[in-house]
């Protein structure tokens, strides 16, 4: 029987995606989206935040917690590998593990010091649900975080394409800008499994409180209906 240790939960992301179809891939990708971490009633206490606004990026360890399995495989199907193609749990960030804990450098916006259910962090670019159980927060130091000339293994073959928004105008009048520039961000990372390329096929996308529905075709990706939640 393997050793095992709990972990406290310190806080929970606050933010636009109440479904995994769309969250970005990696955190940073979509710089435009915008989070809060807001801290469980224990950890409220901004001396436990003193000098973090110092720090322009931070690091968040997090639980995959929409994602839990009883077992583990020790081989995983990346998605970006057309998931086809397997590698070693350990190559992968898959949040298939046997433990289902995330990693992401997230940018600090600012400290919400005065708000109702502060102090508390505005960051951007987290590829987190709604909710999100977060166990601990890091500052990324860029002299010790930074690696020039770090290796990416198979990664480095498949470098990240980004699609052409066709948004209507329309269609965007009713967006808050902030919603506006984080859609556009997440879609034009192409938010479909790297597998399916149908022109024909439709999908949704749930964001800051709208249904977003495109279809992609030659490179670019086709916004046809938007619909408040």
């Amino acid at each position: 029987m393997s050793e095992t240790v709990s972990l406290r939960i310190v806080a929970r992301l606050r933010g636009g995606f109440t479904e995994k179809f769309g969250v970005p891939r990696q955190a940073g990708l979509a710089e435009h989206v915008l989070s809060r971490v807001v801290f469980e009633p224990e950890f409220r206490n901004p001396d436990a935040l003193r000098g973090i606004e110092g720090f322009s990026h931070l690091w968040l360890l997090w639980s995959f917690d929409r994602v839990r399995r009883e077992d583990w495989s020790p081989t995983v199907r990346p998605p970006r590998l057309g998931g086809n193609r397997r590698m070693g749990v350990f190559a992968t960030r898959s949040p298939f593990r046997p433990n289902p804990v995330g990693l992401s450098c997230v940018g600090l916006v600012r400290v919400e010091w005065d708000a109702p259910d502060g102090p508390a962090l505005l960051v951007s670019g987290a590829d987190m649900t709604d909710g999100t159980p977060i166990f601990d927060i890091k500052p990324y130091l860029p002299y010790a975080d930074a690696r020039p000339g770090a290796s990416g293994g198979y990664t480095d073959e498949l470098p990240e394409k980004r699609l052409k928004v066709a948004l209507p105008p329309e269609l965007a009048a009713p967006l808050p800008e902030e919603t506006r520039l984080a859609l556009l961000d997440i879609l034009s990372h192409d938010p479909r499994p790297s597998y399916q390329d149908d022109p024909d096929r439709e999908y949704g996308l749930a964001y800051g409180g709208f249904d977003v529905r495109f279809r992609v075709s030659d490179g670019t990706l086709h916004v046809f209906q938007i619909l408040a939640l």
